[in-house]
C-alpha cells in the first residue's frame, strides 16, 4: 500500500468511527483553553483536568490572572510537570493578553507565538479547536503515528516538517480532526512503549518492517 492509499484507509476508517472529535482537555472559554494547552506540555490531559477547574475558578480569564503572582498560581499546578517554569509563563502570558490584546486571545499564529511560553503546538491547537481553523498541531503522539504508519517521509525529522507533509496529504476541512484522531490514536493503541497491535485497525499495512520505518520515535 503507497503512502496515498495509507491515507485514504486512515482517514475513511476514522470519518465513520471518530466523526465528532476534539481534544481531551477541559475548558470554557479561549483563555482557559490556551492556558490547559500551555500546562500540558510533557504532562497528560488528565492530570491538567484534575488540576484546572480550582484554577480557573481563582483565575477564570487572563484580567483576573494577570494581577497574580507565579507563586500564586504555583499553589493550584504543583503537580503538573514543570510547574514553576509553567507558572511563570501563563502569568506573563496573561499579562501580555491585557497589555496588548485587550484581555482576549488573537486569533492568529503570529500573534499566539508571541506569547510566553506558547510554540507552535499550542498556537495550532487554540487556532484549530476554538477558532476553527485548519491546523494540525504536531506533538509527540502525532509525530510517533505519522511516522510509524509510513504518512510522512524518513526527512520529516521536526514537528514542523511533519506538520508540512500532514497538511498537504489531509483535506482542509478535515486537518483538525486529524490532529484528535492521531493523537488519540498515539495516546491510547499506537503509544510509544508496548503498542497495542492487536488492537489496531491499521496493523494490516503498518509499515513496521519498511526500512524507513521510525519506530524509535
Amino acid at each position: 500500500m503507497n503512502r496515498k492509499e495509507r491515507y485514504s484507509f486512515l482517514l475513511n476508517y476514522f470519518r465513520e468511527t471518530q466523526p465528532q472529535v476534539t481534544t481531551e482537555l477541559s475548558f470554557g472559554s479561549a483563555f482557559q483553553l490556551l492556558v490547559a494547552t500551555v500546562l500540558s506540555a510533557q504532562c497528560t490531559d488528565k492530570r491538567i483536568n484534575a488540576v484546572t477547574p480550582a484554577l480557573f475558578a481563582r483565575f477564570p480569564d487572563a484580567k483576573s490572572m494577570a494581577c497574580a503572582e507565579p507563586e500564586d498560581v504555583l499553589e493550584y499546578i504543583s503537580s503538573v510537570s514543570y510547574p514553576n517554569s509553567k507558572a511563570r509563563h501563563i502569568v506573563d502570558m496573561a499579562r501580555m493578553l491585557v497589555e496588548d490584546f485587550g484581555g482576549e486571545v488573537p486569533d492568529n499564529t503570529e500573534d499566539l507565538l508571541k506569547l510566553p511560553g506558547v510554540g507552535r503546538k499550542t498556537a495550532n491547537v487554540v487556532e484549530a479547536v476554538w477558532f476553527g481553523r485548519a491546523r494540525i498541531a504536531v506533538d509527540t503522539h502525532v509525530y510517533r503515528v505519522s511516522h510509524r504508519l509510513g504518512l510522512v517521509s524518513p526527512d520529516a525529522d521536526t514537528p514542523l516538517k511533519v506538520e508540512r507533509e500532514l497538511m498537504k496529504n489531509i483535506p482542509e476541512a478535515e486537518r483538525a480532526d486529524a490532529h484528535h484522531w492521531l493523537l488519540l490514536h498515539g495516546r491510547y493503541i499506537c503509544r510509544s512503549m508496548k503498542p497495542k497491535c492487536a488492537e489496531c485497525p491499521f496493523v494490516g499495512f503498518c509499515p513496521k518492517l519498511m526500512k524507513d520505518s521510525k519506530l524509535s520515535r
